[in-house]
């Protein structure tokens, strides 16, 4: 069991038992006089903890913002549900001043922790965290807290998973060309894009392996174009990130182009040539920040998801016929990366 996992369990287990051995009342004691009559006070039941996301895109983006709702869903069954931990999202705030609206909205309104998923929103989160010091604040893909105390920040180290979906489209290619779409040179982004060339590069010499940059995290129809371009090249095998790639697998899916997904499980949008998606995995750090927040600690910590703690791992579309021999050398990539055999990114 991965050490996010162990930690989510223990959580969870603490949780449980806290709520199962809680009595309504203190019993009386055996040798205490009888009790007096019953009083009309109520006993005021425990609040549920409360978390709201904020998030570019819907989500059922089969990426960037799914991964998060996602894992926020499990964290919400985790702990018993609505009755404990109440969650509300904010989808598609492309627009930074818009986003930076609905965080301070939330935390006007007291929420215990306030998610601002996206890259693009670290300068509104520096604006508005200050002014809420009891409110926990995350963000994310980063690792900078801005040395704010109650700001968490949360790192996808993509390129691990990158480079092996690197590794599988070198040893998949037939021409010998394979291509993948960038959105915005940052974040897990570039981590996913440089992982994923070096990977390629790694797994095969003859390999030509072109990236372009749309410059955007959602333009679809600029996807749709890049991915064209990779078309003309000759590529096929592709890959991208971010929650615009629905362009790009489509065209791939109109080519018969293999495609390596990472984020979410992308399978579901053409499962006839989606070959293996890298999942986003958060619900282990969720947990932990809600413990911490738990125990008087608001922020100032960054958490990372990697292929070792299990944040991050490698699903495969089981109605691909992926040949036994590229599964092993994937899977040896995997624990390579894990045990420390394989250097990503130099």
């Amino acid at each position: 069991m991965n050490k996010l996992s162990k930690l989510a369990v223990m959580i969870l287990l603490l949780a449980l038992a806290v709520s199962a051995c809680a009595p309504a009342a203190t019993p009386a004691s055996p040798t205490a006089p009888p009790a007096a009559e019953p009083t009309d006070v109520p006993v005021e039941a425990a609040e549920p903890f409360r978390v709201a996301v904020v998030t570019p895109s819907a989500n059922n983006d089969l990426a960037f913002s799914q991964s998060i709702h996602d894992a926020i869903v499990l964290v919400q069954a985790a702990m018993g549900g609505p009755e404990n931990m109440q969650y509300v999202i904010s989808e598609s705030m492309f627009v930074v001043d818009d986003a930076g609206a609905a965080i301070r909205d939330y935390a006007s309104q007291g929420y215990d922790l306030v998610i601002a998923h996206g890259s693009q929103y670290g300068g509104v989160l520096q604006e508005i965290a200050p002014d809420f010091p009891d409110i926990s604040f995350a963000w994310g893909t980063t690792v900078d807290t801005f040395g704010i105390p109650n700001v968490f920040a949360y790192e996808a180290r993509s390129e691990e998973g990158g480079y092996v979906n690197g590794i599988i489209a070198a040893a998949l290619t037939e021409s010998n060309v394979v291509g993948v779409v960038g959105p915005i040179e940052t974040g897990d982004a570039k981590l996913y894009v440089d992982g994923f060339v070096a990977g390629v590069n790694a797994g095969n010499a003859d390999a030509q392996v072109n990236a372009n940059w749309i410059g955007s995290f959602g333009d679809v129809a600029l996807a749709s174009e890049a991915a064209q371009t990779h078309v003309g090249a000759g590529a096929d095998v592709m890959a991208g990130t971010a929650q615009m790639v629905v362009g790009a697998i489509g065209v791939a899916k109109d080519n018969g182009i293999l495609w390596l997904g990472t984020q979410a499980s992308q399978t579901a949008l053409a499962p006839e040539i989606v070959v293996v998606n890298q999942i986003y995995d958060w619900s282990g750090i969720i947990l932990e920040i809600i413990d911490l927040i738990g125990q008087g600690t608001l922020g100032g910590q960054s958490f990372e998801i990697t292929l070792e703690n299990g944040g991050l791992y490698m699903e495969y579309n089981p109605d691909f016929d992926l040949p036994a021999d590229v599964r092993a050398l994937a899977d040896e990539t995997v624990q390579g990366i894990i045990d420390g055999s394989i250097n990503v990114l130099p």
